[in-house]
């Protein structure tokens, strides 16, 4: 992409900009911040767009109610036109991080596997054996959550037995 993102019109400029020399060399993390900030920035329009259209009463003919009717519609158009802007900006986001890191080796399939489920071997470039064993530590250190997690669920549907009984003896 030789061309730099464009800022888009009637947004704030954002928090973090890089120099203007290093806009070819935007990293995807850069990018999945700026990404970030604009699903948030989508969130805060679409927001506004509800409270907007559930405070919009329908015009009944009345010439105030007419012209409060016109201003909201017209907010809800410039919410909508930045909306569209938003959205366009997320996509041309997505698109630069994936052609950033289009040649990366590995896609990862999972981000925290299942319990109780093998892995679906995928296919990918053999790894280093340092790789390969920090993988081996995190799907360990993860599988130890899981049963601790499990152990904690169990105890917890021990007590609610325990409490409903008592509750039920009470009676």
């Amino acid at each position: 992409m030789a061309a730099p993102l464009p800022q888009l019109a009637g947004l704030p400029p954002q928090q973090q900009q890089p120099p203007p020399g290093a806009l070819r060399e935007i990293s995807p993390v850069f990018l999945c911040r700026i990404g970030q900030e604009t699903v948030q920035d989508i969130v805060t329009r679409t927001m506004e767009i509800f409270q907007i259209t559930r405070a919009t009463q329908l015009p009944n003919g009345v010439t105030q109610s007419h012209a409060v009717y016109q201003d909201r519609f017209g907010k809800l158009q410039e919410h909508l036109r930045q909306l569209a802007l938003l959205f366009r900006k997320l996509r041309l986001l997505y698109e630069r991080c994936v052609e950033m890191t289009s040649d990366l080796q590995e896609v990862p399939t999972e981000l925290v596997p299942y319990v109780g489920e093998e892995l679906v071997s995928v296919r990918s470039e053999p790894c280093s054996p340092g790789v390969i064993q920090e993988r081996q530590e995190v799907l360990e250190k993860v599988h130890q959550k899981n049963q601790e997690m499990k152990f904690l669920m169990d105890q917890m549907r021990n007590l609610l037995w325990d409490v409903n009984a008592m509750l039920t003896l009470r009676k």
